[in-house]
Parts: structure tokens; sequence; C-alpha cells
């Protein structure tokens, strides 16, 4: 039977992308991610609770990520979930992240709009 691991996930940056090499000279920028949930309870309240996502993006979608991500920025993140475990004061603890293989910017800041092509306008309305 086949297996899947995939995760889409939309929300705001908790930070400023971080990059880092890792000992094997391979690029990883990673970052948190806010999910937030609504629901209305039993009376009918409105509730929002927020789950927050340890992402990571290797190679060339990273430094785009490091380029062209900030905190607060709204984006579309999909990939695959990787739990790692070790081993702490004798207790076996688990740490789950994403691995995202896409991002799309789904709100942009206007300082951060990438410019037009030397000799291209924008279309008139």
């Amino acid at each position: 039977m086949p297996a899947l691991n995939r995760v889409q996930l939309i929300g705001r940056l908790g930070k400023d992308p971080e990059t880092r090499i890792t000992p094997r000279g391979s690029k990883v920028a990673s970052f948190s991610l806010a999910v937030d949930r609504r629901w209305k309870d039993t009376k009918g309240e409105q509730k929002k609770s927020t789950d927050w996502f340890q992402v990571e993006v290797w190679g060339k979608l990273g430094e785009i990520c490091q380029q062209y991500l900030h905190k607060g920025q709204l984006v579309f993140i999909e990939g695959r979930l990787k739990t790692d475990r070790y081993e702490h004061e004798g207790e076996t603890r688990y740490f789950t992240r994403v691995i995202a293989s896409q991002m799309q910017i789904l709100e942009w800041r206007e300082e951060d709009e990438p410019a037009l092509p030397p000799g291209e306008e924008l279309p008139e309305e």
C-alpha cells in the first residue's frame, strides 16, 4: 500500500527566516509559522486557537524564503512532516517540523514586491 506524507498550511511567519549551513555545506532556511483555527463553541461564541509549526526550506527555495519572507507575512507552504527523536536526561523527546517543497507568498509588503524588468510597464486599467 502506498504511503502519503503531505501537509499544506496557510499562516503567518512568527519570525524572519534564519539561514544556516549544514556541516555538508547545504543551506537551509527555517522559521515558525502560526496557523489560526476558528470555530464556534456550543454557545455560539467565536473561538480562536493558534497552532505553531517549525518550517525548514532547503536549497534554492530556502534562499528565496530568506530574501523575500518577513515576520507577519501570510504564506502558503506545502511539504512533508519529519519527526526526529533525541534523548534528554534519560527521556526520549520528539520534534516534528515541516520540510517545505513549495512556498507561495499570499500577501506582499509594498517594499518587497518584485520590480518589473527594465522597459516593462504595468498594463493600464
